[in-house]
């Protein structure tokens, strides 16, 4: 909503404005409006509460996108659906492309990947954008509990042997309005931040750039944990589920900046007091 009110005319719903629980609310508040494009950002994310509430997560990640889906196909509009790396098993040892096939290994993967082909089932034109490790401002995320924990306590860790890419929130705000036009093709499409990390190197490369921005924090260093010790988890998740950008750089001529220069901006922007 920030990145788009200058230059379209954008409305924005909360949950309780817009609940996707609420099937029969959602289709008749949003039959009223008019629109091109709509954006959906939200989901059921809780990947352990998942798997406990089976039906819940189906209704908010797959039923939900499909009336969404088939709103905008009646309107001639066009939906941005947003996805996950977890529609992967984690089973590959390089970045997946939009072609890898999906076999996800938890409950929400399952319910994401039910979600995509809705959509895609519904309009050729529609878009699914699969990103990972999601960070930015407005909602707390992996490195922002990873911050406050270093500020509260001497020592802290993070899991070393999991990995994939994170995806700045604004990164991804900046180059969605070139897929808005409903002309432009839909489909599947990855967006990453360039390049690959461990939850670990994530964390610690953020402690780092805290460091630089003179922000004071007690633990210095990020030490490492492994995923088999995660007893307490539900849900399976990948080991490694890098996602490709490439299709995204062949059809815009523009490759996503590294992981590393925009964790470094978010800090710069959000947490500096300089």
């Amino acid at each position: 909503m920030r990145e788009y009110r200058e230059e379209f005319d954008v409305v924005g719903f909360t949950h309780a404005q817009l609940n996707l629980r609420g099937l029969d609310q959602m289709r008749e508040k949003l039959d009223r409006l008019d629109f091109d494009v709509l954006v959906n950002a939200a989901a059921f994310t809780n990947v352990d509460l998942c798997e406990k509430e089976r039906d819940q997560a189906f209704r908010i990640n797959a039923d939900a996108p499909r009336i969404l889906a088939e709103i905008c196909r009646d309107k001639k509009a066009k939906l941005i659906h947003f996805s996950t790396d977890y529609v992967f098993d984690g089973e590959n040892h390089q970045p997946y492309t939009e072609n890898d096939p999906a076999n996800p290994i938890s409950v929400y993967g399952e319910t994401k990947r039910a979600g995509e082909q809705f959509v895609l089932q519904t309009a050729d034109r529609h878009l699914v954008v699969r990103v990972s490790w999601v960070f930015g401002p407005d909602r707390p995320s992996f490195i922002d509990g990873m911050i406050k924990r270093a500020h509260e306590n001497q020592e802290v860790d993070a899991i070393a042997d999991k990995f994939s890419t994170p995806t700045y929130t604004r990164d991804i705000a900046e180059m969605l309005p070139q897929f808005f036009d409903v002309d432009v093709e839909g489909g599947i499409l990855h967006f990453a931040n360039a390049g690959e990390c461990s939850w670990q190197e994530y964390a610690q490369w953020a402690l780092d750039c805290c460091a630089a921005e003179g922000i004071a924090l007690k633990a210095k260093t990020v030490g490492a944990l492994k995923l088999a010790d995660m007893t307490n988890w539900v849900a399976g998740r990948p080991i490694y589920s890098v996602l490709s950008s490439a299709k995204y750089t062949a059809l815009t001529g523009v490759s996503p900046r590294a992981w590393r220069d925009a964790v470094a901006d978010y800090i710069r922007r959000f947490y500096s007091k300089k």
